[in-house]
């Protein structure tokens, strides 16, 4: 009770401060050049270093009429400390003649702007140039990011245009994830005479599995810390990045992209043929009206009959939870989040009871590292669950839809016999009411932080009830259920799955997700 009151308290706090404290999460228009430059070193005569940058820039200027318009190298010494890693990247749909420019012009201004940083990136025009003191080709990196929206906002059917937006996104990156070169482009067309282009690409060098959750980071960005409503918008991350506009920013002779054409919306009737039209209106009226009636009286005897019974259709909870209608699962979506037991298997020592960092009804949650070093966390799930196959992935796909920076994100799925599983972000902080309950830790929620943790909970909240496209209400909302990573972010957990599982009769108004 205690600290579903505090959590009160702090959400209370949240809604008075919320006017007076706007934040700036965007730049309006995109520059020419960004940089970033971090740990300075302090140059002496014998630091290699130093040279070693130099070296390492004069080659990445020498390779930059590569077809592939991206390379990567390491300059090394004698002495470990004074190796240098980098690499440069060219949007794919440039010209190699322009790219090369870019580089070279980029290898100048890093050298000037950051001449003595451990690390330095450069975003400059078209291309992006980084080197590190530290090994980073494999490695997703979504640290430091930036963020470009156009002035002006979109006209029109707002939510129509954000549906199409998001198809798109996810498209691009289920694409872009799969594709050896690591990028994809499409242009879909919003009304007769508008076009939506979008691109999605990552770092050459990650996996599939890596260069998805890069971009679902990434796209996840744009309805909150972006660009929301714009006409346009862009999240670079050193590792990935994602863009769309209303106009061609790509080379369409180069690359062809998607043409996906939803419907569009219906124009105003002409006065000739106004009469007509209404006459022909009432007439449809008079008749799809008893048979809808018929259709609903019917689904609800159907429905009622199925509760008795205690069996609920999936399809039938998915078409309450969608504004928009039957959400099903794309195969293709799936099986890239997809994760065999055996992989599992090892990435959390056999499920060893070491690797355990909670129990609750719905299972056991282990601790995982994947091959590639990601920490995540694997939720075994209760074998006492209910559903079929086809639920279950009916559920995770409506799931991975959701993505936002403040919801624990999905990364992933097991099934194999009676073994289900759900892999998660890991999050280093665990949760919120270990800190309010901890004397210790309870000193570490000052106020900059407790604003922090406020302002993540109700963007989180905001994006499940408003912003995305199935409303749905969390309704076991607790310090419990508010993960916290190792910046101290808030992401709500636990914020639909509860559909999947069987709970005593206490939680059975929890059982399922609810639209509004």
């Amino acid at each position: 009770m205690r600290s579903f009151l505090l959590f009160l308290l702090l959400l209370t706090i949240f809604s008075l401060s919320i006017h007076s404290a706007p934040i700036q999460t965007a730049i309006r228009r995109s520059p020419t050049t960004y940089y970033n430059c971090t740990s300075n070193y302090t140059p002496s005569p014998n630091n290699s270093y130093r040279s070693n940058i130099k070296t390492l820039l004069d080659w990445l200027s020498s390779n930059s009429t590569s077809k592939d318009r991206f390379y990567n190298t390491t300059v090394s010494s004698k002495n470990t400390a004074g190796t240098v890693y980098g690499l440069f990247f060219c949007q794919r749909y440039t010209k190699i003649n322009l790219c090369q420019e870019c580089v070279i012009e980029a290898a100048k201004l890093m050298s000037t702007l950051c001449n003595v940083a451990k690390e330095a990136i450069v975003w400059h025009k078209i291309c992006f140039l980084r080197y590190s003191n530290r090994y980073f080709f494999s490695t997703v990196e979504t640290s430091p990011k930036i963020s470009f929206m156009n002035d002006k906002d979109y006209e029109g059917q707002v939510g129509h245009f954000n549906n199409i937006l998001w198809d798109m996104m996810n498209n691009l990156r289920t694409e872009a994830a799969s594709a050896s070169e690591k990028f994809a482009v499409q242009s879909i067309n919003i009304t007769v005479n508008q076009t939506l282009y979008g691109s999605a690409w990552c770092m050459p060098y990650l996996s599939t599995e890596n260069c998805s959750w890069c971009l679902s980071d990434a796209i996840a960005e744009i309805p909150t810390s972006c660009c929301r409503g714009k006409t346009g918008g862009r999240v670079i991350y050193p590792s990935c990045s994602v863009r769309y506009e209303l106009f061609p920013f790509f080379n369409t002779s180069t690359w062809e992209p998607l043409l996906l054409s939803p419907p569009p919306p219906h124009s105003p009737p002409s006065t000739t043929t106004a009469g007509k039209r209404k006459q022909q209106t009432l007439t449809i009226f008079e008749v799809v009206v008893p048979i809808v009636i018929s259709l609903v009286l019917l689904s609800l005897g159907c429905y009622c009959f199925l509760r008795k019974k205690g069996r609920k259709n999936q399809e039938d909870i998915l078409k309450q939870s969608c504004n928009e209608g039957v959400v099903g699962h794309d195969t293709t979506t799936l099986e890239s989040l997809r994760y065999d037991l055996a992989k599992i298997e090892a990435a959390t020592n056999k499920f060893s009871k070491e690797n355990m960092i909670g129990k609750g009804g719905f299972g056991e949650v282990f601790k995982g590292v994947l091959p590639d070093g990601n920490e995540v966390a694997v939720k075994r799930l209760s074998r006492k669950s209910w559903q079929g196959i086809e639920e279950f992935k009916n559920e995770v796909s409506l799931i991975a839809k959701l993505q936002h920076k403040n919801l624990v994100k999905l990364l992933g799925y097991g099934l194999e016999g009676e073994e289900k599983f759900l892999i998660y972000e890991f999050m280093a902080n665990k949760s919120l009411d270990k800190f309010i309950f901890d004397s210790e830790k309870r000193s570490q929620l000052d106020w900059k932080t407790c604003y922090g943790i406020i302002i993540g909970i109700a963007r989180g909240l905001l994006y499940l009830h408003e912003e995305s496209r199935l409303r749905i209400i969390h309704r076991d909302l607790k310090p419990n259920n508010v993960l916290l990573d190792r910046d101290m972010v808030a992401k709500i957990s636990d914020f639909g799955m509860a559909r999947i599982f069987c709970e005593n009769q206490n939680a059975a108004n929890t059982k399922r997700v609810v639209g509004t």
